[in-house]
């Protein structure tokens, strides 16, 4: 699976290069970016803007990974997901699973109040 990996201060924002995610590719997808957690930098942007057709069983997989994340003190933001994706994640009633966003700047606004939000819990 192509990824780009764009490290800003607070998240790492992963473009998915590829145009179709499929079912075999999920495990693959989670052996990419659980090892995120080990890092200093653990919050994930993940930016759809190239991807066109994604299997059911991957976008469970999304799902199963942004609560992994959450369950570990880390945010997970899709982001930039086109129409016909929407459309789709929607009729298999997903799309509300995601955070989601419809642009980066907004995934670092979500991931940001998250992070103050982290910080007066742990207090």
């Amino acid at each position: 699976m192509q990824i780009k990996t764009n490290t800003k201060e607070k998240f790492h924002a992963i473009t998915v290069m590829e145009s179709s995610l499929t079912a075999n590719m999920a495990d693959e997808l989670a052996k990419t970016l659980e090892p995120y957690l080990q890092n200093d930098i653990k919050n994930l942007v993940i930016i759809l803007a190239n991807v066109a057709i994604m299997d059911v069983a991957i976008a469970k997989k999304l799902v199963e990974i942004q609560q992994f994340f959450y369950e570990n003190n880390a945010s997970f933001v899709v982001c930039e997901i086109n129409k016909s994706i929407e459309g789709f994640l929607d009729e298999h009633e997903l799309l509300e699973l995601f955070n989601a966003t419809p642009t980066e700047s907004e995934a670092w606004d979500i991931v940001q109040m998250e992070e103050i939000e982290r910080e007066l819990m742990g207090d």
